[in-house]
């Protein structure tokens, strides 16, 4: 994960390496005598079979892992964001009850729609929407990815949508999908500045994002809780790109885009002389290394879900659809 750059920000916390996607060439036989280079040919990411089955080992593992608080149980199913949040999550879980999560639900996800696309070279993903029996009618969305033949499909995105936010793909006549690349002009941003343009607009506002409770409404309630009597909150916002946490981004039916990206967030509570740090919940807690004398930091790492329109749409702005963050560590001082 990484941490805050330069001379004058927060203290860093903790060093986590971020995971590099294999960019690998890899090839699998047919028969003995077909060799296909998925580094090459523009194939389906998946066939609808195996997206069904990720979805069910997914599954599995991740109530396994809520039932017991165990990271270990789910590592292999999670990665990029979602294993940042899920990780510190379970961590937290199981120094608070170590027998394991007294209240645990399995979680069931069914009405499970995929959307696949057609594309070259690794990693190869694909997008499930599901119905969950949590977050009331929220739809599920999740990104499986993989970055080889060889990987298990991982869940690197993990957000709830409403359903009539969830847009509708182009697709081909066999029903495939269409990746949009990274650095695409024909959107409003590029997927891949998503991230970088999303932690600007936190700091400094602009007119890139539509109003709503996940760009206006952050940036609102940020205000009024920056100063309280003798206590302040500084916070520090930054992209996250690099490997697993690398945006992904599906074509939509009127020519834009669906994009899934991650931000990095510090907040920052200062006491006053004579004052103190409230006190935090027994997650955040448990997340807390040193002591917490006259400050604490927390840093966070959220998933986004956005719709981006395409540059044909009259200076549409691009819309958040979606916000899932999870505190990752803290440290007192």
């Amino acid at each position: 994960m990484s941490r805050v750059r330069g001379s004058g920000r927060l203290r860093r916390l903790g060093r986590k390496a971020v995971l590099a996607a294999s960019v690998a060439a890899l090839a699998w036989t047919a028969s003995g005598c077909v060799v296909v280079h998925g580094e090459r040919e523009v194939l389906p990411a998946a066939t609808r079979v195996e997206a069904e089955k990720a979805l069910g080992r997914f599954t599995a593992a991740y109530n396994a892992a809520d039932k017991a608080y165990d990271a270990s149980l789910d590592a292999r199913h999670v990665t990029g964001a979602l294993a940042a949040i899920d990780a510190a999550r379970l961590k937290a879980g199981h120094a608070n009850h170590p027998g394991g999560n007294p209240a645990h639900t399995p979680l069931e996800l069914t009405d499970a729609k995929f959307t696949i696309p057609k594309k070259a070279g690794w990693p190869r993903w694909f997008l499930a929407d599901a119905r969950g029996n949590k977050g009331g009618d929220a739809r599920w969305l999740l990104v499986f990815t993989r970055g080889g033949l060889a990987e298990p499909w991982r869940v690197a995105y993990l957000t709830l949508v409403a359903p009539a936010d969830v847009p509708r793909f182009r697709q081909d006549a066999d029903g495939w999908a269409e990746a949009v690349p990274a650095d695409s002009a024909d959107v409003a941003v590029a997927p891949g500045e998503l991230s970088g343009d999303y932690a600007r607009y936190l700091k400094s506002g602009g007119n890139t994002f539509a109003a709503g409770p996940h760009t206006t409404g952050w940036r609102t309630a940020r205000e009024k809780g920056a100063t309280r009597p003798g206590l302040a909150t500084q916070y520090i916002d930054e992209p996250l790109t690099s490997g697993d946490y690398a945006p992904l981004a599906l074509r939509t039916a009127d020519g834009g885009a669906l994009v899934f990206f991650t931000t990095h967030h510090y907040q920052k509570q200062t006491a006053a002389a004579g004052a103190s740090v409230p006190a935090q919940n027994k997650d955040v807690q448990a997340l807390t290394t040193g002591e917490v004398k006259q400050s604490l930091t927390m840093e966070f790492v959220s998933n986004e879900v956005a719709l981006d329109p395409g540059r044909t749409a009259g200076g549409r702005q691009v819309s958040m659809l979606g916000r899932v963050q999870g505190l990752t560590a803290a440290r007192g001082e």
